[in-house]
């Protein structure tokens, strides 16, 4: 019998797209849009309490996306530039974002499954309380990663680097941080469920041991 690997990977979750795409021009709110290729917005947009699937977005030059409540389900997109991005209670299922820079992104209470950011830039990745399953952070540089009471189970970093990982009331399994280079963890103990390398290890060692009440002395 086959040993499971462990950590278990997160599984393959390419966006599911149609051959053919329409041309959408305009997303408002409660937007409800299926196979479309997204073209021509800009400035502010708001397409919460929506839902987009299957949808195709290159190049999106936006200060502001709001996507607060909004289902996005198969929807690929390729470099981004956008200042704040707003996916409160969100639910995100087999997303692609490949390349670009995000400012700020909010996934309070959001639910992700099946979602891989590959070569992004963000400078703040919040994800509070957020339900996160089947994630892979590809060659991706954060500012601040913010994981606190988040569930995580099957996220894996690969090439990645964070200046700050929050992790107070983390909860998590399989989650893989051999390829996440970060300065700090502001709560080593949540840490108890995740892999790391020797060299991690070494690394925080100082704060793993006061973590666990272990005192290094000389």
């Amino acid at each position: 019998m086959a040993r499971r690997e462990d950590p278990a990977p997160p599984r393959d979750s390419t966006p599911d797209l149609p051959p053919v795409l329409a041309v959408a021009t305009a997303l408002g709110r409660g937007a409800d849009v299926a196979g479309v290729r997204l073209e021509g917005l800009a400035g502010e947009v708001d397409a919460s309490h929506g839902s987009l699937v299957e949808t195709l977005w290159e190049a999106p030059s936006l200060e502001r996306l709001d996507l607060t409540g909004t289902t996005l389900a198969d929807a690929r997109w390729t470099e981004p530039r956008i200042g704040a991005l707003v996916a409160r209670d969100a639910r995100w299922r087999n997303v692609e974002i490949t390349g670009g820079r995000i400012g700020t992104a909010d996934f309070l209470r959001a639910e992700l499954d099946g979602v891989v950011l590959r070569d992004l830039r963000i400078d703040y990745l919040g994800l509070p309380a957020a339900r996160v399953g089947h994630v892979r952070f590809v060659g991706c540089r954060f500012g601040t990663l913010d994981l606190p009471e988040a569930h995580l189970d099957r996220v894996a970093f690969e090439d990645c680097r964070a200046d700050e990982v929050d992790t107070r009331g983390l909860r998590a399994a399989h989650l893989d941080l051999r390829g996440l280079e970060a300065l700090s963890f502001t709560d080593p103990a949540a840490l108890r469920s995740a892999t790391v390398t020797a060299r991690q290890a070494e690394s925080h060692g100082p704060a793993l041991a006061a973590a666990l009440g272990i005192r290094v002395l000389g």
